[in-house]
C-alpha cells in the first residue's frame, strides 16, 4: 500500500504521555487474570515510550519486546524483517505499539501472538481493525511526527512564509 501523505501531526511530548494515560484507563481490569495482564510485548520501536507509561500506570512488571523494522527514513513501508521475536501465543498478554498505520506490522505480530490484546494510542482506518484497543484516530494521509523523531525549532511567522 503505497500513501501520500498529504497532512502531518506533530505529537509532544506531554501530548504523548497524557494519551498513553489514557490508553491505559482503558486497558485497566480488561486481562484475563482477575482483570490483569501477564505482561507487555513492546513493538520496537515505537511501542517502548507508551509501554513503559502504561506498565507504570497498570503496575505491570514484566515487560517484552517484539523487535522489527519496516520503514524507511522516507516515510515508505518496506519490506518486514523480524529483529526479535517471543515465545507462546500471547495468552493474558498486552501488545502495545505507538500506532496502527497500514496493519502491515500489525498483522504479522497478530500472527506471531495471536491470543493477545492489541492496543495502540493512534491508529489508521487501514489499521484499525487489527487492534482490540485504541485511543485517536488520525487519516491514512496523516504522517505523526512523534516526539522522539522532532526538536523544537524556530518557525517564521506566517505573514513573513507568505511574502507579504
Amino acid at each position: 500500500m503505497t500513501v501520500s501523505y498529504q497532512k502531518t501531526f506533530p505529537v509532544s511530548w506531554e501530548e504523548l504521555h497524557r494519551t498513553a494515560k489514557a490508553l491505559a484507563w482503558r486497558l485497566i481490569g480488561q486481562g484475563p487474570t482477575g482483570g490483569q495482564w501477564q505482561g507487555i510485548v513492546a513493538i520496537t520501536r515505537g511501542g517502548l515510550v507508551p509501554a513503559a507509561i502504561i506498565a507504570r500506570e497498570l503496575d505491570i512488571r514484566l515487560i517484552d519486546t517484539v523487535c522489527m523494522t519496516s520503514y524507511s527514513d522516507e516515510h515508505q513501508q518496506g519490506e518486514m524483517k523480524l529483529l526479535k521475536g517471543v515465545a507462546g501465543d500471547g495468552a493474558g498478554w498486552l501488545i502495545i505499539d505507538d500506532l496502527v498505520d497500514t496493519g502491515k506490522t500489525a498483522k504479522y505480530v497478530r500472527e506471531m501472538l495471536p491470543k493477545a490484546h492489541f492496543a495502540t494510542i493512534y491508529a489508521k482506518p487501514a489499521g484499525r481493525p487489527l487492534v482490540d484497543t485504541f485511543v485517536t484516530e488520525v487519516s491514512q494521509d496523516t504522517w505523526i511526527y512523534f516526539p522522539w523523531d522532532i526538536e523544537p525549532q524556530f518557525i517564521q511567522p506566517i505573514v513573513k512564509l507568505k511574502g507579504q
